[in-house]
């Protein structure tokens, strides 16, 4: 049985993503194909700065450009070569020469300083593909997806309206199928009945119109923020929406930072990345904790599968 074929975008290279990738690339060799969209100068260019060998079954495709590694700056080259490389992936998946992309970590403000006007790999994913993409992070234990992302919190409360929310949660549903979800509110006490904030109404609605259209009772809330992370909450619960990015993502960093991916669901491609940043204090210095990478191209084939 042939291995699935898997596009690596290499991440930002003065970052820690080329020494996960070289330094787990026997681990993940023996579960796929990986193709890492890079070219032979700045492997080996990486590859010196860490003292590693670079393995001879290690494929390469690639992304023009060079330019000197330094490592922890921010520096627009090497946010424009990450770029590359992603788009790299992207067409190779798109084109089906790989079954799958996994992503390294890119550097907002490096893109920022290249010119380009993304917050990052779902919103680049959302304009190539026209879809709404939906950012899901998370492990087997808990995934918790984000209704809003890399907005300011107080942009958030006016993006909750109901018929979008509705949109929402029906393609998650679409994407992860019959699994039972904890929508939570956005107040505390979840509003209090309308006394800290009535955005609640319009998730209880969204949740209401959801289920219905479903056929079945799936999602249910708005729940508690404060206790929806709770072991207690959690025995019923292993799926949760978050109507922001930290209030889903921080108590999932506290309880699985080291083992959670992030996915991109309602898309035409399979897309998934580690759960961290480019990690500019310890790169090339040998300390980076491979598990996310090694988690995020598992859950990459069996996405396939």
């Amino acid at each position: 049985m042939n291995k699935p074929r898997i596009a690596i975008s290499i991440g930002d290279l003065n970052g820690v993503g080329i020494e996960i990738a070289l330094r787990s690339h026997e681990e993940i060799s023996k579960l796929c194909e990986p193709i890492y969209c890079i070219n032979y100068h700045m492997l080996n260019q990486a590859a010196n700065l860490l003292s590693i060998e670079v393995p001879n079954d290690f494929k390469t495709w690639n992304v023009d450009g060079e330019f000197e590694i330094r490592a922890g700056h921010i520096d627009k080259v090497s946010g424009k070569y990450s770029y590359d490389s992603f788009m790299n992936a992207i067409e190779l998946c798109d084109t089906n020469k790989v079954e799958a992309v996994v992503t390294m970590p890119i550097h907002k403000e490096a893109w920022k300083l290249a010119g380009l006007n993304y917050v990052g790999h779902t919103d680049l994913l959302r304009e190539y593909f026209k879809k709404d993409a939906i950012m899901m992070l998370g492990c087997d234990e808990m995934f918790v997806a984000l209704f809003t992302e890399h907005i300011p919190l107080k942009d958030v409360a006016s993006k909750i309206q109901k018929d979008k929310l509705v949109i929402f949660l029906l393609d998650l549903h679409k994407s992860i199928g019959d699994k039972k979800v904890a929508v939570l509110g956005l107040n505390p006490h979840a509003g209090d009945n309308g006394v800290l904030g009535d955005e609640e109404r319009k998730i209880e609605s969204a949740i209401k119109i959801t289920n219905e259209t479903i056929g079945k009772e799936l999602f249910y809330g708005a729940i508690v923020p404060d206790i929806a992370f709770t072991p207690e909450t959690r025995k019923n619960y292993n799926y949760f929406v978050a109507m922001y990015h930290d209030q889903g993502l921080a108590p999932l960093k506290a309880l699985y930072f080291d083992e959670s991916i992030n996915v991109s669901l309602n898309l035409p491609i399979i897309r998934t990345s580690v759960d961290h940043g480019t990690a500019f204090d310890i790169a090339y210095k040998g300390e980076a904790n491979t598990l996310s990478y090694i988690n995020a191209v598992k859950s990459a084939i069996s996405f396939n599968i």
